[in-house]
């Protein structure tokens, strides 16, 4: 009776996987091996290989790279803090953090497209100063902010969550060992909060590297990312061949990316670092 309800209740679950996640990839997969007259074919996935289309993706994996980068360095100064306030303060300061995913992301790059335009606020403000203005919008520099902006929130809150769940105990006893501050970090709290590191990462990674919204808007026409040409071959040429082929070139990338961070979280674990 209990197996019976447990696969009632995981039947709308399947049902929804299967539909908005199986459905759609072998769709993917069909398109991206097939040519229009639905022949096998490997000229969409060779597409990748052309000058315009490796230039795009090599500028994706940089700029998703950096945004990572910049991301934990921000991010988990921010979560050590929230980690080290009052329970009261604590809930404030995270709400602060989540509050701004409530909101359409579109809408929050149009307000920094709005800010960062030559005519824009920032410069508006840095002309009443008397400073030079910034020519940020349409670079790879704005989109690199974008991302930072966009993605931060999914880099603070697993670091967070890992941090707060240290037992306060282990910290206190490293100190009374003679443990500094500098030791005390690098030898317990960093180890133990690698898998919020790995998480946070795969969270930021993942999703810079297949965004076309943020560069769409950010970056005009002047910047074109991965996600992109996808979007054109999809949307603008109605080759959905071709862009299924290139999201299957994209698709292993980011499998490739997972499957690194996930060898090196297995790796640690298995070192016993926690």
């Amino acid at each position: 009776m209990k197996k019976k309800n447990t696969v009632l209740l995981s039947t709308p679950y399947g049902l929804w996987i299967l539909g908005f996640t199986v459905i759609p990839l072998l769709m993917i997969l069909y398109y991206g091996l097939t040519g229009r007259d639905g022949a096998l074919t490997f000229e969409n996935i060779v597409l990748i290989a052309t000058e315009e289309n490796l230039k795009a993706l090599w500028l994706s994996i940089r700029l998703s790279l950096l945004s990572t980068l910049l991301c934990l360095v921000i991010a988990y100064p921010l979560a050590m803090i929230l980690r080290n306030t009052k329970f009261q303060s604590n809930r404030f300061m995270v709400m602060l953090f989540i509050m701004p995913m409530w909101m359409n992301s579109l809408l929050r790059i149009i307000a920094w497209q709005n800010i960062l335009e030559r005519k824009g606020v920032l410069n508006t403000l840095l002309e009443l100063l008397h400073l030079p203005a910034l020519n940020i919008i349409n670079t790879p520099a704005a989109i690199v902010l974008g991302m930072v902006y966009d993605f931060l929130p999914f880099m603070i809150l697993p670091l967070y969550n890992t941090l707060v769940k240290i037992d306060e105990n282990v910290i206190n006893a490293a100190h009374d060992l003679g443990a500094n501050n500098f030791y005390t970090f690098t030898k317990i709290i960093f180890p133990l909060s690698i898998p919020g590191v790995i998480s946070g990462i795969t969270m930021v990674f993942v999703p810079s590297l297949t965004t076309f919204v943020i560069s769409d808007i950010l970056g005009g026409s002047k910047v074109l990312l991965i996600g992109n040409i996808i979007e054109q071959q999809f949307q603008k040429l109605n080759n959905w061949h071709s862009g299924s082929g290139l999201s299957l070139v994209l698709m292993i990338f980011v499998l490739i990316s997972m499957a690194l961070v996930g060898k090196y979280d297995k790796g640690e674990r298995s070192a016993g670092v926690w």
